[in-house]
């Protein structure tokens, strides 16, 4: 019988809450995409349910947390394929885990984040992409992008804090009081902002460019379909994002009860900062900007749950709503059709939460503990996630060509809905 009984069933309970986002997600993303395709962009968050689910109990739990490290990328995805030795050992005794409970209920934690990761992805690529393509690229990127970058992050590998990581390699290494040695200055990430949301966020963009645009962008005003749908899904996903963030603490502790207060914190500042922006640029302030703002504070606070003072949350989060308010309008002075605003909101939220660290973190952020060396181990480990994932995203992308990424014009024209799954969302007859 393995102790810490209440800490699991916590974890449990946030493994539920982080699976609720993916859901929460297709809502979100659906109600913003056009009535003809809302089936096909929820189906691509459901899709990513599937295909992850199954890869990361193959392989993915080992590539990320396996012992057997390949220079600090990843670890070998064979040495727990299948989950072997990760549940019970020879005797039927649950093994238990680095937190003191049962190691599969980690398992069932660390899945979630690779489901919502590749769902995210689909919003860039909204109305005009082949279903069996998609999937095949959830499969593929799961594994050359997020599973190395999990384990590079949180697996010990070369953007920990382990004594072999970039950060050691900058700024040295220190006594870990138990005879081996750390980074002086470790990375932060409390909870995904490189592995989740700077990842898919620049995959996102790769995508978009690669892919094309959709016909009549530049030219069609693609407004949501389902305003309702998009504040549904922005609610699941604040709700489940409290698993993701104070369940990222690995006990009901103090911990989480801050980054359940500066997750609150950081999203209500984020929603006032995108609105502000709104009503000067706009003269309104709008339920989309509202339900997007929410994302953008998640987005954001999501790397330093555990690291900011609530304050520092409030800060972080204005600050995100208006960069993220003020970047969803980049894709037309560019010409990238970033169709749901992966970009503006997961990238720049993402980048800005993780490097904000370096500012805000209270005990060893610039504002705070009057040293810049927190800063620059937040840039390097944001720029090394960035430019990682966009080579290894391009290259997926261009090798699956042969397999058609694009529906037809006449398909995207009629609705990729009724092209791809032979349904539509709703009967006018």
């Amino acid at each position: 019988m393995l102790a810490n009984s209440g800490n699991a069933a916590w974890m449990l309970m946030a493994a539920s809450l982080v699976l609720l986002m993916t859901p929460g997600l297709a809502f979100f993303y659906g109600g913003m995409s056009q009535s003809k395709s809302v089936l096909n962009m929820m189906m691509m968050s459901f899709g990513a349910m599937a295909v992850v689910s199954i890869i990361y109990f193959l392989w993915g739990w080992s590539m990320s947390y396996g012992t057997q490290d390949i220079g600090g990328v990843f670890a070998n995805p064979f040495e727990f394929f299948g989950l072997k030795d990760s549940i019970t050992d020879a005797d039927g005794n649950y093994i238990a885990g680095a937190w003191g409970y049962a190691n599969v209920i980690d398992v069932a934690f660390q899945v979630t984040f690779a489901i919502i990761t590749v769902a995210l992805i689909s919003g860039s690529i909204a109305g005009r992409v082949k279903y069996g393509t998609w999937l095949a690229f959830a499969g593929i990127w799961v594994t050359l992008a997020y599973f190395p970058l999990a384990h590079m992050v949180w697996g010990g590998g070369l953007l920990s804090g382990s004594e072999n990581g970039l950060a050691a390699m900058i700024f040295g290494t220190t006594d870990d009081g138990d005879g081996g040695l750390v980074a002086s200055v470790a990375p932060i990430d409390f909870a995904g902002g490189t592995v989740v949301h700077i990842n898919a966020g620049i995959a996102g963009l790769i995508l978009a460019i690669i892919i094309g645009k959709r016909a009549g962008f530049g030219k069609v005003a693609y407004r949501p379909h389902n305003l309702p749908f998009v504040m549904l899904g922005a609610a699941l996903l604040w709700f489940g994002w409290f698993g993701f963030n104070a369940g990222s603490a690995f006990a009901a502790d103090g911990i989480a009860g801050v980054a359940w207060v500066n997750t609150t914190a950081a999203t209500a500042a984020a929603i006032v900062g995108w609105l502000i922006t709104e009503r000067i640029r706009d003269g309104h302030a709008t339920s989309l900007g509202a339900a997007s703002g929410i994302v953008a504070g998640l987005v954001a606070i999501t790397p330093a749950a555990g690291a900011l003072t609530p304050v520092g949350a409030m800060i972080l989060g204005v600050i995100a709503g208006v960069l993220s308010a003020l970047a969803v309008g980049l894709k037309f002075k560019f010409g990238y059709d970033d169709s749901l605003d992966v970009v503006g909101v997961h990238l720049v939220a993402g980048l800005w939460g993780t490097i904000g660290i370096g500012f805000l973190a209270s005990e060893t952020g610039l504002f705070y503990g009057g040293d810049y060396k927190q800063l620059v181990v937040q840039i390097v480990i944001a720029l090394f996630a960035l430019v990682f994932t966009a080579i290894v995203t391009a290259v997926i992308a261009l090798a699956l060509k042969p397999l058609g990424w694009r529906v037809t014009d006449e398909e995207e024209a009629n609705g990729i809905d009724e092209a791809e799954h032979a349904e539509t969302a709703y009967d006018f007859a």
